[in-house]
């Protein structure tokens, strides 16, 4: 049986790039975005027809479920689940600080990058509950600007991020009786849509001239590690946060 994954934010970046590694290793691919046209533009461009477009919105608890409930209906239990959405927090191209964040602009940002892993998470395991399925893996994008002094990123985003990463933890032990793995991938600078609208390529040199990989990284370079966690090999990993990040961040 064709295993079958599901990537949330699939429509551009990280997640574009991890659906058609997916692909290429195999899976039927449901490509899931808050941009349907995008989501089905990636989903119509995997490899052998493996792949199905869908829209959701991430943030939105209804969304999800019906995402959920229409990939397991379309395609089959759901063995592989990415989550790429999130949002960087910036308000109108600028940078807010703590003192000037607006409350509503902060819980957007929590919607998306911390409550929709959490949904997606408790979707996938109530339904791995019902129907186990082997070697079934959680793979969540997170960042390096949760682990370090984050000097472009909002707090918003950098505790979006961090609280991630300890969901990522927590969900590890919950899912582990059900015979699923939980784990993070925390990327550095990505040369993704994301990445280029808060910072243009003119400030590569200034922010990547001294690190060691001078340069950002490519979504494909994320989606190396996805596809890792997500495969059987990666079996013995769980709770874990992979860091790639070019070297900008060693411990």
């Amino acid at each position: 049986m064709t295993d079958i994954a599901l990537i949330v934010g699939g429509g551009s970046g990280i997640g574009a790039a991890s659906a058609q590694v997916l692909a290429a290793d195999g899976c039927r691919v449901a490509v899931a975005d808050l941009r349907e046209a995008a989501a089905r533009e990636v989903a119509d461009g995997l490899p052998g027809g493996a792949g199905r477009g869908y829209a959701v919105d991430a943030s939105d608890e209804a969304s999800l479920i019906a995402l959920f409930d229409a990939v397991e209906r379309d395609m089959g239990d759901i063995r592989v689940l990415v989550v790429a959405a999130g949002t960087p927090g910036y308000i109108d191209g600028v940078r807010p600080t703590i003192r000037t964040m607006p409350v509503d602009a902060w819980d957007q940002v929590m919607a998306l990058n911390a409550r929709g892993p959490m949904i997606c998470i408790r979707e996938m395991l109530k339904r791995r509950e019902a129907r186990r399925v082997a070697d079934a893996r959680i793979v969540l994008i997170g960042s390096m600007a949760a682990q370090v002094l984050a000097i472009n990123s909002p707090a918003s985003y950098v505790a979006s991020k961090g609280a991630m990463m300890a969901l990522t933890r927590v969900a590890a032990g919950e899912a582990a009786p059900l015979g699923v793995s939980v784990n993070v991938v925390a990327p550095g600078a990505v040369d993704t849509p994301m990445l280029r609208g808060v910072m243009p390529k003119e400030r590569d040199e200034a922010y990547f001239g001294a690190t060691i990989a001078g340069r950002a990284g490519s979504a494909e370079e994320i989606a190396a590690a996805v596809a890792f966690l997500a495969s059987t090999k990666a079996s013995y990993i769980n709770g874990a946060c992979i860091d790639v990040n070019g070297g900008l961040l060693m411990r």
